[in-house]
């Protein structure tokens, strides 16, 4: 069994999100995302419209989704490569390279992020009073 793991916020959960987590999932037959804690959000100076306990539940109801786990610090990943036997560790282009250190444990793939959306956008875009069919 080839296991996968990926990581992120997910808050505001929208195509971006499911697109990356079908990519993921493709590349292996077990797929774990760990989800960013609040606390762990805030100590990136991140604030999150739903609490981890919501985002947790949203992502873990994705009939392709096998585990979720929390992200309480940067530091965790190689353990988690570790403790879940993981084969693939799989994140958004955007981090190009930040997780090259990851390729002594297992491989390491960065898929490119859906054009167009991201949660900062919604927000943007709700914030102005706009329709969110403008950012798609």
């Amino acid at each position: 069994m080839k296991k996968v793991i990926t990581y992120g916020t997910y808050d505001l959960f929208h195509i971006g999100h499911l697109n990356m987590l079908k990519r993921a999932r493709a590349l292996g037959d077990y797929l774990v995302v760990a989800i960013s804690t609040d606390e762990f959000n805030t100590g990136k100076h991140k604030q999150c419209v739903y609490p981890y306990s919501h985002r947790a539940q949203i992502v873990e109801a994705m009939k392709f989704v096998d585990k979720v786990i929390p992200e309480t610090s940067w530091e965790q990943k190689i353990e988690d490569i570790k403790k879940y036997s993981i084969d693939v560790f799989v994140i958004g282009d955007d981090w190009t390279g930040k997780f090259d250190f990851l390729k002594e444990y297992c491989e390491v793939v960065y898929l490119p992020r859906t054009k167009s959306i991201s949660t900062t956008a919604i927000k943007d875009t709700v914030q102005s009073g706009k329709s969110i069919s403008s950012i798609t």
